[in-house]
């Protein structure tokens, strides 16, 4: 046996040895309790770092150990390979989105197996590919028949470089989009939407189901839900039949009310403005069109507002009130329009002071009161005694909020109310590498969905990617002109696709089932595998795609297709993997280590000093390590002991290749000890069945075959009495131990 560890020629040769066997083939067994063990699948960026292998890392371990527990395990992979970052590349490399995408899915796959990962590749899916997006659009008439898919006039955040529509959280403090850096704008266009807020109860309540998820993960989840309990009420415009709905939690603060505030998008708020006001709101309308959302909500900016001269009545004092806009205030969020407590609500205080508006203190601390109205110095939230509020004068304001709301239904100007912070969600994008929306805009019978038959809509190949103006897809008129599926009349495809979030939506009900061509997956083996019992993937993903999953979910079981409401037993959000960052601090550039001395890291191009510290790995950063070049110099299992060892599985990793080495130098130790072992304990007269493989150049072999390793053994001088006995069944049980040891850091 070799005493040197050579970690290329073992792991080679047995993760080839295990391919051929089909170990990591998905077993069916029905007798077997299943575990379903995941991995968020990966976007086909062109590399992984090892920032990403530590996921899957995690996920192979608890895989093998379900395995060896008894268990029927399922370990899939796939990639979620459509949008923008693909489109983008076809534009600066002049390449179909479809070729850089494939290229960079093989070369990930093979970092993966590098990994020696127990994935069973066999359900690979690509969400670009059509026997995957075809569903996709099934799924999605789904909802269209469910009437949980529509179109409506929308606000949205628009990238004028990129050319599409942005989600809120694609753009940055400064309202300038997260890939292409143009400062957003705002801009009414015609969308697709999905009707999340009818599940809005379930998605809260069921978070008590999820007893495996962190906790934090799941108050996320409630705050971007958001449900708030309150009042709805009406205020009558002055001069018209029309009132300005608003939404309250505080209803006991309404008789300080001093104003009422529109968004500037709201379909009132050119009908209320005065005709002396109309160029003023019209400039002001226009500016905040430029904004993201993002920077009209900002808590860090000054609250912008015009009056629109006209007057609302506060009907609980029946005073005239005026009406403004602002920009704080958005459209899409409950009515568009809120009422103005200056002298309690933070915002609303700030605006007041800004615009010279009217305070009213309505709610004072208990045990306070002396009589007069307090002079305030910030805006008092907190629950209190009501005073300056007529017949509710003395009432604490918790118990006020009830009686104000009953006074309210009987007077008919308001009632109680549930409100949500969620809003449906908005799936169009206008580009190209996305799933088609499956639809047919008929002059005569209007939105038609495509036929099933006719499923896949395919992307057509034969598009130019330019990067400026409309989509690629709206301008190819062979592609769009189609007959109506029900008159025939001649109509016109969508020529929007499908936000990304829906591919990576419910990829986890397809794996079960990955290669059924007559539907997205048979009911019966997806309810066998699912839920999911364990999900591992980063906490950027907490909010959007945990949510989204668990949408699709529960509306694909009131369909009909599942027997189960959740799908993520449990949930593993595992820490960050951070490289050394070397960043200049005068002009924000960062460095590549290799650009620098470490001992004396300076900008090799101004000679200024750097700051250094470990950051999450980034390509942008420069800090990324390629598992390539890893394993090439360690191996495969000392990466994955590094992983493992170096820090709990949900806390950030500090990558050291001090540390590394250390692993590897730990391995080493162990196949020392077994060869040194193995060399003491050659039989004399007995030819050793490793010389036929040793003289095939297979010098690995030996150390991790338990079963001949105890036939050498075994096959040595019998001992002459008790205590050499004794002796020799201690030494065998060291060798089997560390020959264990030997297989289990192969597998770890």
């Amino acid at each position: 046996m070799e005493s040197r560890y050579n970690p290329n020629a073992i792991e080679s040769k047995w993760q080839q040895t295990w391919a051929e066997q089909g170990l990591d083939r998905t077993s069916e067994a029905s007798h077997q309790p299943k575990f379903y063990a995941l991995s968020m699948f990966p976007y086909p960026s062109g590399s992984l770092h090892m920032g990403h292998t530590r996921n899957y890392v995690i996920t192979d371990v608890i895989a093998r150990h379900k395995r060896m527990q008894g268990y029927r395990v399922l370990q899939p992979m796939g990639w979620d390979a459509f949008g923008l970052p693909a489109e983008n590349a076809a534009i600066e490399r002049g390449i179909h989105p479809a070729k850089w995408t494939y290229e960079n899915i093989a070369q990930m796959k093979g970092q993966l197996q590098q990994l020696g990962l127990s994935i069973d590749w066999s359900r690979e899916v690509t969400t670009c590919s059509p026997e995957y997006y075809k569903w996709t659009q099934w799924i999605f008439l789904e909802f269209f028949q469910a009437g949980l898919a529509y179109q409506k006039e929308a606000a949205v955040n628009w990238d004028p470089i990129d050319g599409t529509v942005l989600a809120n959280e694609q753009v940055d403090s400064e309202g300038r989009s997260w890939r292409s850096g143009a400062q957003v704008e705002r801009k009414m266009l015609r969308q697709w939407f999905l009707k999340i807020t009818d599940y809005a109860e379930q998605l809260l309540l069921d978070l008590e189901q999820l007893a495996g998820w962190p906790e934090r993960v799941k108050l996320m989840q409630a705050n971007w839900i958001g449900k708030s309990v309150g009042a709805y009420l009406e205020f009558p415009i002055i001069g018209m039949d029309e009132k300005i709905p608003v939404f309250t939690t505080r209803p006991d603060t309404v008789y300080g009310v001093t104003y009422l505030v529109l968004a500037p998008e709201h379909p009132l708020t050119r009908r209320v403005t005065t005709t002396k006001r109309l160029a003023e709101v019209e400039q002001f309308i226009q500016e905040v069109g430029n904004q993201s959302e993002i920077e009209r909500t900002s808590d860090e900016k000054p609250k912008r507002g015009v009056p629109t001269g006209g007057k609302a009545i506060n009907p609980f004092t029946e005073q005239e009130i005026p009406i403004w806009i602002a920009d704080y205030v958005l459209y899409e969020y409950g009515t568009g329009a809120v009422m103005g407590v200056p002298a309690h609500d933070t915002r609303d205080f700030q605006f007041a002071h800004e615009q010279n508006l009217a305070i009213q203190v309505v709610i004072v601390p208990s045990g306070e009161n002396t009589g007069e109205t307090p002079e305030l110095k910030a805006a008092y939230t907190e629950p209190g005694m009501m005073i300056n509020s007529g017949s509710f004068n003395g009432m604490v304001s918790t118990e006020g909020k009830q009686a104000v709301i009953e006074y309210a239904e009987k007077q008919g100007f308001g009632k109680a109310q549930v409100q949500y912070r969620l809003r449906d969600w908005l799936i169009s994008r206008q580009r190209y590498w996305g799933a088609p929306i499956p639809v047919i805009h008929c002059p005569k019978c209007g939105t038609v969905p495509v036929p099933l038959a006719d499923l896949p809509v395919r992307l057509p190949e034969d598009v130019a990617f330019t990067g400026r103006g409309a989509s690629p897809l709206a301008e190819l008129e062979s592609w769009i002109n189609v007959p109506c599926p029900s008159c025939g009349t001649t109509a016109k495809r969508e020529t929007d696709t499908m936000d990304t979030f829906i591919d990576s939506s419910w990829y986890f009900l397809r794996y079960p089932d990955a290669q059924n061509a007559s539907l997205p997956f048979d009911s019966a083996k997806t309810n066998d595998w699912m839920p999911v019992n364990q999900y591992v993937g980063g906490i950027e993903h907490a909010i959007l795609h945990l949510l989204y999953s668990r949408f699709f979910v529960k509306v694909l079981r009131d369909r009909g297709l599942l027997n189960f409401s959740e799908p993520f037993q449990c949930l593993l959000t595992q820490g960050m993997v951070q490289g050394i960052t070397y960043k200049n601090p005068a002009t924000g550039k960062y460095l590549s280590p290799a650009q620098v001395n470490p001992t004396e890291p300076k900008d090799p191009e101004t000679g200024e000093p750097l700051q250094v510290f470990y950051e999450k790995m980034s390509k942008s950063k420069y800090n990324g390590v390629a598992p390539e070049e890893v394993l090439a110099k360690y191996g495969a299992d000392t990466a994955r002991m590094f992983i493992l060892f170096k820090a709990p599985p949900e806390k950030d990793l500090e990558w050291d290749d001090a540390d590394v080495e250390g692993q590897f130098r730990f391995l080493n130790r162990v196949w020392r000890i077994v060869a040194e072992f193995h060399e003491k304990n050659q039989p004399q007269t007995v030819a050793s069945p490793w010389d036929e493989v040793e003289t095939k150049g297979d010098s690995t072999t030996k150390a991790l075959a338990p079963e001949i390793a105890a036939n050498e053994i075994s096959s040595q001088k019998q001992p002459t009495d008790r205590r050499q006995e004794t002796g020799d069944r201690r030494q065998e049980s060291g060798v089997r131990s560390q020959e264990s040891g030997v297989r289990r850091s192969e597998h770890i």
